[in-house]
């Protein structure tokens, strides 16, 4: 029905969005698949992990919601990959929060959880704008006319305006209402302005040359996001760089300074933290801590994907395994590509 489709497409970003509920999403999806045919506007009532104002703006920009959930998609992607081999890989669980306890704490992980989240709604939504999918909203029409360099501003510049206004109505919100003067509030709020920010400073320009034969005697260029693996390493750059804060009180507002006093100040774009990380390595379902017992390992690094950084000295398995590869590829004209197959032994390393 389209009351189950469209709570498929928005669950993920309402999970994602979710720090502090406990119930299961499987088992929430499934009661809510069952309330019955009502209209898209109530469905936004019946999300849980929303917040009432979520739910609001839910309910006036129903059409966005695919776009927050793609955004949502991306962010657990993108995390995946930055922290696939780190002791803490980003792994999603059946329980919310989709991260684990970690989340709620005040650590660096969280820093870059809040951070890609924001930064993945922005960039699905104003996707969105530019594919013409919404109606809300289109091509930024503020780039036009010739540039200082003398090209033409021209083609579907994307509007990044709109998608960071949009997650920070929709994303902080959470953050706002309970009033934005605890340190983890402001934490959260740092950090998701944070990775908008990777987004907005990343913003590039590219061009199509017209003319004769290729030349470029005329150049329309436009205005486009970065790829999202550019601000997932953006983001991970700073999570590496990420700065330890506490809250202080300068005359009547309330900021997060670097709790030690002898490190600069950070700026908007960088993450910060205020809790010390746990080491990952132990299995603790209870704060959502999956262990390292079972990861693969780099038996020659001395990096933490190393083996005695990664399985944290209990030492990892080493066993024989056989992959096929293809191989002796030929270009036969016209126009295909024929390859072999390979088979080779190869050692892989898993932690004890």
């Amino acid at each position: 029905s389209n009351h189950s489709y469209f709570l498929q497409k928005i669950c993920l970003s309402a999970l994602l969005l979710t720090a502090t509920s406990t119930s299961s999403p499987v088992r929430y999806l499934a009661k809510l698949s069952s309330v019955g045919s009502i209209s898209e506007e109530e469905t936004c009532e019946k999300l849980k992990g929303l917040i009432q104002r979520q739910v609001q703006i839910c309910k006036r920009n129903v059409e966005v919601m695919d776009s927050v959930r793609r955004g949502a998609q991306l962010a657990i992607d993108e995390c995946q990959y930055q922290f696939r081999n780190r002791r803490w890989n980003c792994s999603t669980l059946d329980t919310l929060p989709v991260f684990g306890k970690v989340v709620t704490q005040g650590t660096r992980e969280a820093a870059f959880v809040y951070a890609i989240s924001s930064a993945g709604v922005a960039f699905a939504v104003t996707r969105a704008c530019s594919s013409g999918e919404l109606e809300k909203c289109g091509c930024d029409r503020s780039v036009h006319g010739v540039s200082p360099e003398g090209f033409q501003w021209s083609g579907c510049s994307d509007n990044i305006a709109y998608g960071v206004a949009f997650s920070q109505t929709f994303v902080d919100v959470r953050e706002r209402s309970k009033g934005s003067s605890s340190s983890r509030a402001l934490m959260n709020l740092h950090n998701n302005e944070a990775g908008r920010k990777a987004i907005l400073n990343n913003m590039r320009v590219e061009c199509k040359c017209h003319g004769v034969s290729g030349s470029c005697e005329v150049k329309t260029c436009w205005k486009a996001m970065p790829p999202f693996r550019k601000v997932g390493n953006v983001l991970k750059e700073k999570f590496d760089g990420a700065t330890e804060v506490e809250q202080r009180k300068i005359g009547s507002t309330k900021v997060l300074v670097p709790k030690n006093s002898q490190f600069k100040p950070h700026t908007d774009e960088d993450l910060v933290y205020l809790d010390s990380s746990p080491d990952f390595c132990e299995h603790d379902m209870k704060n959502g801590v999956l262990g390292t017992t079972g990861r693969h390992c780099n038996k020659t690094s001395k990096a933490i994907d190393g083996c005695e950084l990664m399985c944290c000295g209990r030492g990892f398995h080493t066993e024989e395994v056989e992959v096929v590869d293809r191989c002796s590829c030929k270009f036969h004209w016209c126009c295909y590509v024929k390859c072999k197959q390979c088979r080779k032994v190869v050692e892989m390393h898993t932690c004890r």
